[in-house]
C-alpha cells in the first residue's frame, strides 16, 4: 500500500485537505527560492480539538515535501501518527510557541532568505521604502536573537514580541509570518519577502532613499486591523495551486 493511501484513510477529509495545502505552500516557498535546503519550517494547525499540528519532515527538500511526508506532532512535538520521518526540534520550538499563544495562527511560516536576514541584521529594521513595504510594515514585530532556537525559555519572549501581529523579524535570524490559513500566512510572507528584496536592492544604490510619507503610512496603520480580517490569501491560492499542478502535482501525494 502506497504512503499516501496509508495516511489518507487514517485521517479525516479536512486534514488531508489541509496537508495538501502545506505541502503545496512548501513547494510554493521552494518555488520563489525562499526556501534554505532543510532549515526552515511551516506548520499548521490540524482541525479539531486537539493541539496536533502538521511540519515537514526533517531532512526533505521543501520542493520534495507531500501530504503525505508531513509529520502530526503534539504541542511538545511528539509524533501523534505513526511516520518514517522526524522533525527538526530547534524548528517546532518556533513555531509550538506561536500557535500556542496565539490560536488563531493556524499557519506559521518561518524563512531564512538573504533578503530578510540582511533587513533583520539592519538597525532600522524594515523601512517603508516602497508600496509593498506598507502592509508588512503595519503589522510588524521584533525579536531579538538569543542563539539557535532550542531554549523553551526563550518562547515567551518570543510571543511576547510578535503579540497580536501578524509578521515579525527575527534579529540576525530571518522573517516569520502567520495567518488564521496557509493562504493568508504565505501572502503576508510574499509581501515581507518582496519588501525586504526592495529595500536591499534601494540601499545597493548608494543613493538617498525616498521613505513613504508618515500620514501614509499611519493610515496603513491605522487600517492593518480592518484589512488583515480578510488578508487576500484565498485571491491568489487557488492561482498558485494551478502554477504547482503545471509545474509537478506530486505535492498532493
Amino acid at each position: 500500500m502506497s504512503e499516501k493511501i496509508t495516511v489518507k484513510k487514517q485521517v479525516s477529509p479536512e486534514e488531508w485537505q489541509l496537508r495538501i495545502d502545506l505541502a503545496a505552500c512548501y513547494r510554493g516557498v521552494a518555488l520563489y527560492g525562499w526556501d534554505d535546503l532543510v532549515f526552515t519550517h511551516i506548520s499548521a494547525r490540524v482541525p479539531g480539538p486537539d493541539d496536533h499540528f502538521l511540519i515537514n519532515a526533517y531532512g526533505m527538500m521543501f520542493e520534495e515535501i507531500t501530504a503525505s511526508s508531513l509529520v502530526k506532532v503534539d504541542q511538545n512535538g511528539d509524533k501523534v501518527l505513526d511516520s518514517p520521518y522526524e522533525v527538526n526540534p530547534a524548528g517546532f520550538v518556533i513555531h509550538s510557541a506561536v500557535h500556542a499563544a496565539r490560536h488563531d495562527a493556524a499557519c506559521v511560516i518561518h524563512t531564512h532568505t538573504r533578503a530578510g536576514v540582511a533587513v533583520s541584521a539592519q538597525a532600522e529594521g524594515l523601512q517603508p521604502l516602497s508600496q509593498s513595504s506598507l502592509f508588512p510594515y503595519a503589522t510588524l514585530a521584533y525579536h531579538d536573537y538569543e542563539g539557535v532556537a532550542l531554549n523553551d525559555d526563550e518562547k515567551p519572549r518570543l510571543v511576547a514580541d510578535l503579540g497580536h501581529k501578524h509578521a515579525l523579524i527575527l534579529r540576525n535570524h530571518g522573517l516569520l509570518t502567520v495567518g488564521q490559513t496557509i493562504a493568508d500566512a504565505f501572502l503576508m510572507m510574499y509581501m515581507l519577502e518582496t519588501a525586504c528584496q526592495i529595500q536591499v536592492m534601494a540601499q545597493s544604490s548608494g543613493g538617498e532613499l525616498i521613505r513613504v510619507p508618515t500620514p501614509i503610512v499611519d493610515g496603513i496603520q491605522a487600517q492593518a486591523e480592518q484589512v488583515l480580517k480578510g488578508l487576500g490569501g484565498q485571491l491568489i491560492w487557488p492561482g498558485l495551486l494551478r502554477k504547482l499542478d503545471r509545474r509537478d502535482a506530486s505535492y498532493r501525494d
